[in-house]
C-alpha cells in the first residue's frame, strides 16, 4: 500500500519531488524517483509485503523495459507466481509488485483478470513507449489525472499531489455547490472537486501513447455472474468457503493485522473468521500477529456499540483496544484532517480519523474490515422498499420484509403464531399498505448498465444494490476509508469485495438475502459456526458514524456557534452562509433535533470548511 505520482513530459527532479511529498502519509517506509527526461514515475512506500529493498519501487523488469509504481495488494500474488515460474519467469524479491510486473510482462492487459486485489497502478513499456494505467474493479485504491498546458500528462494517488504541477488550484464550484444532491453520486464519474483534475474510474484500464490516452472497461460485474445452487443451504455453504477464503487470502502480511471492530455483524464476522483461520495455522505467509481489535466508542451516545464489539472479542479470545472518541481531542486538527481527505462528505471525519490512527498507534498497518457487505447483500433499511417490490403481492414475503427492518417476525413462524391476533393483524395491515404504496410508487432502476441484457434478471432488490455497489454508497465509502486510513498510513483490506464474493452476490436471488426476518441472511447464517449468536442475529444496525447531534449541543457547541459567526465563513462563496448558521443554530437549540438534522448541518458546513483547509493551503504552498 502505497502512494504514486507520475509524469510523461519533462518534469525536474525536485518538482516530482515536491508532488510526491504531499503523499507522505501514505508511504512513511520509503521513497523512490525513476526520471528520464521523457517520464518520471515516483513512489511512497508503505512496507507490508517483502519489507526489504529488494521490493522498493519503482520497480523495473525484463531487462529495463517495463517499469512500475504500485498502490495496492495482489492477494493471489503466490498462486501467480509458481504459475509464472512454470513459464519461465524469475524472482529476485519476495513481493505482490514483481509479480504483477512479471504478470503483465507474461499476459498483457489481460493479467487484470486473474489478480485478486486492490489497486491502481501504471505501467510504462519503454520498447513500446506506452504507459499502461489500470484501477481494480470497485475502484478500492484512487487514481486521478491531469493534462498539463505543455502537453505532459500526470497521475497521482492523490489531487494534493499534482497541485505543485498546476498554475493554479481553484474549486470546481458548480459540483462543489451541489455536492449536497450528488454526495452520493460524483466518486463513480471522472468529476472532482479540484477544476482541471480527472478521476479515472474504477474497472477501466488506459493507454498513453503518443500524447493520446484511451480509456477502456475492462471489468463488467454483469459479465461474471454464476449459476448458484438452488437450495438456500448450500448457497450458505459456497459463501462461507469463498468468505474464508478471501480472508485467508488477505491474512497474507509481512506486518501485524487487525480490525476496526464495530459490533455490528460484518466487521465481527471478520475478525471472527480471522480468529477461525489464524489459531494454530501454517499457511504461507499469513500474518500471525492478528489478534487487534480496536474498537471506537462513544460513551454516553446512540451510537456506541462497545458491549457489541466485546461479545464478540471475548468469543474469541483476545482483548478489544477500546478507544473513547472525544472530538475536542482533535477540533485543532479538523484543517489537517480536511487537508488529508481533499473531497467533501456528509459527517466530521474526526472519529474515523482517531480509529485508525489508535490502529496504527498499536502497531497494526494492516486491517481486515467489514465493508461492502450491506451494499453486495442488503444492509440498509432503505432496501425493503424494494424488496417489498420483488415480493409483489406474495404477504408471506412482505410480511419477512416488513419484520426484517422494522423487528418484526415473518409470517408462518413460530413466533409470529403465538403474537397476539390484534399484533399480527397490525403486521399484516403494515405489509399490506407498503407492498401496495411500493408497487405504485418505486420506478425501474435505471443505470449505466440497464442496458446489459443480464440487467432485468437482477430483480428489484439486487438492481438497487447493485447501484449502491457500482454507482452512489459504495464508492463514496471506498473514498472515505482510503483516506481515512492512509492518513494514519494503514491498509484497509476487503474480505466481502473479493471479486469472487461480488460475482455470487448479484447471482443470489433476494430470498437469501432478506429471509426469516433477518437482513444479510446469508452472511449470518455462514458466520454462525464461527461467530456468537448476539451479534450474528443481532437485528439492531447501527453504522460507523459520527454522533454529531449529540456533539453540536455539547463539546462542539462553542466551535460551532463561533464558526459561523466569523467573518471567512461568511464571506465563503461556495455555502449560503446565512441559511447554513440557521440550520447549525437550529441543531443546537432544538431538543428534538434528530441525527438527519446534523447531518444536514455537517454537509452544509462542510464545503466552508473543505475551502479554507484545501484550497487556501494549496493558494499559500504555491
Amino acid at each position: 500500500m502505497c502512494g504514486i505520482f507520475g509524469v510523461v513530459g519533462h518534469v525536474s527532479v525536485e518538482l516530482a519531488g515536491s508532488c510526491l511529498a504531499t503523499l507522505q502519509h501514505r508511504g512513511p517506509d520509503g521513497e523512490g524517483v525513476w526520471h528520464t527526461p521523457y517520464v518520471t514515475l515516483g513512489h511512497r512506500r508503505l512496507s507490508i509485503l517483502d519489507l526489504s529493498e529488494h521490493a522498493k519501487q519503482p520497480m523495473s523488469y525484463a531487462a529495463g523495459r517495463y517499469h512500475i509504481t504500485f498502490n495496492g495488494e495482489i492477494y493471489n500474488f503466490l498462486e501467480l507466481r509458481e504459475e509464472l515460474e512454470q513459464a519461465g519467469h524469475c524472482f529476485t524479491s519476495e513481493s505482490d509488485t514483481e509479480v504483477l510486473l512479471a504478470a503483465y510482462a507474461e499476459w498483457g492487459s489481460d493479467c487484470q483478470y486473474r489478480f485478486n486485489g486492490m489497486w491502481a497502478f501504471a505501467i510504462w513499456d519503454d520498447q513500446e513507449r506506452q504507459l499502461f494505467l489500470s484501477r481494480d474493479r470497485l475502484g478500492k485504491k484512487p487514481l486521478f489525472y491531469i493534462a498539463l498546458p505543455n502537453g505532459a500528462f500526470a497521475f497521482a494517488s492523490e489531487m494534493k499531489a499534482l497541485f505543485p504541477l498546476m498554475g493554479n488550484v481553484e474549486a470546481n464550484t458548480s459540483l462543489v455547490m451541489a455536492a449536497r444532491d450528488r454526495m452520493f453520486s460524483y466518486e463513480a464519474t471522472d468529476e472532482c472537486v479540484i477544476k482541471g483534475i480527472k478521476r479515472f474510474p474504477a474497472g477501466h484500464a488506459g493507454v498513453l501513447k503518443n500524447g493520446k490516452l484511451e480509456i477502456k472497461r475492462w471489468w463488467h460485474t454483469l459479465d461474471h455472474l454464476q449459476c448458484l445452487p438452488v437450495r438456500y443451504e448450500e448457497q450458505v455453504e459456497m459463501f462461507r468457503e469463498l468468505f474464508l477464503d478471501a480472508c485467508r487470502l488477505r491474512m497474507r502480511s509481512d506486518v501485524p493485522l487487525g480490525t476496526a471492530l464495530s459490533g455490528g455483524l460484518d466487521s465481527s464476522a471478520t475478525i471472527s473468521a480471522m480468529a477461525f483461520l489464524g489459531n494454530g495455522s501454517q499457511a504461507e505467509r499469513m500474518g500471525h500477529s492478528w489478534q487487534h481489535a480496536i474498537v471506537a466508542a462513544f460513551p454516553g451516545t446512540p451510537l456506541d456499540e462497545t458491549a457489541y464489539a466485546k461479545i464478540v472479542t471475548n468469543h474469541i479470545g483476545i482483548d478489544a483496544t477500546i478507544i473513547n472518541i472525544d472530538p475536542l481531542q482533535a477540533i485543532d486538527r479538523l484543517d489537517d484532517y480536511f487537508y488529508l481527505f481533499e473531497d467533501l462528505y456528509i459527517t466530521s471525519p474526526i472519529p474515523f480519523m482517531l480509529t485508525y490512527e489508535a490502529v496504527k498507534a498499536q502497531g497494526v498497518s494492516v486491517t481486515l474490515d467489514g465493508h461492502g457487505a450491506d451494499e453486495l447483500f442488503g444492509g440498509y433499511s432503505f432496501d425493503y422498499l424494494v424488496g417489498l417490490r420483488d415480493a409483489g403481492w406474495n404477504l408471506k414475503q412482505a410480511y419477512e420484509i416488513v419484520g426484517t427492518y422494522y423487528g418484526g417476525w415473518p409470517a408462518g413462524s413460530s413466533q409470529f403464531a403465538k403474537l397476539p391476533s390484534k399484533t399480527r393483524y397490525i403486521a399484516e395491515y403494515h405489509a399490506r399498505r407498503l407492498a401496495r404504496k411500493t408497487l405504485r410508487r418505486i420506478p425501474e432502476y435505471q443505470c449505466k448498465d440497464a442496458s446489459h441484457p443480464a440487467w432485468k434478471g437482477l430483480g428489484h432488490l439486487n438492481q438497487q444494490l447493485y447501484v449502491s455497489t457500482h454507482e452512489t454508497v459504495l464508492p463514496t465509502l471506498l473514498r472515505n476509508y482510503d483516506r481515512y486510513s492512509m492518513a494514519s498510513s494503514v491498509e484497509i483490506r476487503m474480505p466481502f469485495l473479493d471479486h469472487r464474493i461480488l460475482s455470487f452476490a448479484f447471482s443470489l436471488p433476494w430470498t437469501s438475502k432478506i429471509r426469516g426476518g433477518y437482513s444479510k441472511a446469508v452472511i449470518r447464517d455462514a458466520a454462525a459456526p464461527f461467530m456468537p449468536d448476539a451479534v450474528t442475529y443481532r437485528k439492531s444496525k447501527l453504522g460507523f458514524n459520527s454522533p454529531v447531534v449529540d456533539w453540536m449541543k455539547g463539546p462542539l457547541k462553542e466551535f460551532m456557534l463561533d464558526l459561523v459567526q466569523s467573518r471567512s465563513f461568511q464571506e465563503c462563496g461556495l455555502i449560503d452562509s446565512e441559511r447554513v448558521a440557521s440550520v447549525v443554530r437550529n441543531v443546537i437549540d432544538n431538543p428534538n433535533a434528530r441525527f438527519s438534522d446534523g447531518e444536514l448541518a455537517w454537509t452544509l458546513l462542510t464545503p466552508y470548511l473543505w475551502e479554507r483547509s484545501v484550497i487556501k493551503r494549496a493558494k499559500r504552498s504555491a
